[in-house]
């Protein structure tokens, strides 16, 4: 059983190289949440297929909280710089805490990064990955994709599904990408 799932995944990464290739730019995803200036695109499986075919040249950069990242899991190759940080302040309305900028973003992103360096930018569900990957053009980065359904994907809207307003559309995880709750010093986000 577990030889014929390998045998699949196979499959299923190179028929997808092709189109990951194709598609390098992929075209902009209908929420314009998850636009950006760059306009460069790609799926959470396009963007796995990008990085396995070079991944020396190819970064997975997660810029959910530290909280995110540990709790909920991250790509196992995924470096966490934050764009935005949780505070303790709870917004009733939206029924969450909020979020509040990182003033160091661009900074620590190019202590890693060169502005002509393949980045993959993972958040969620790709909208804070598209004010990353503004901010990073703003500061002269060329080559950075959204990856517009990010890590947990996009929610089922479907109101007789039981499965209505959860994440498992798309995404990292729903795909069953390579992802761990392990923190690897290397990769995780420190001041």
């Amino acid at each position: 059983m577990r030889k014929i799932a390998s045998v699949l995944v196979a499959v299923f990464l190179l028929a997808g190289f092709a189109a990951a290739n194709a598609s390098a730019q992929g075209s902009a995803p209908a929420d314009t949440r998850k636009h950006t200036t760059l306009g460069k695109y790609c799926n959470a499986m396009e963007a796995y297929i990008m990085y396995r075919g070079k991944p020396k040249e190819v970064a997975i950069l997660d810029v959910r909280t530290p909280e995110e990242y540990d709790f909920v899991g991250h790509a196992e190759m995924a470096v966490n710089i934050p764009v935005k940080l949780c505070t303790t302040k709870f917004d009733a309305e939206k029924k969450h805490y909020t979020l509040a900028d990182n003033p160091e973003f661009v900074a620590q992103v190019s202590k890693r990064y060169g502005k002509n360096d393949t980045i993959l930018v993972l958040c969620r569900s790709g909208q804070r990955a598209a004010v990353a990957v503004n901010l990073l053009a703003q500061a002269g980065f060329t080559n950075v994709y959204n990856v517009v359904d990010g890590f947990e994907g996009d929610a089922v809207n479907d109101p007789e599904s039981v499965f209505n307003g959860k994440r498992m559309r798309n995404g990292w995880k729903n795909y069953g990408l390579p992802w761990t709750n392990a923190l690897n010093p290397e990769l995780v986000w420190s001041k």
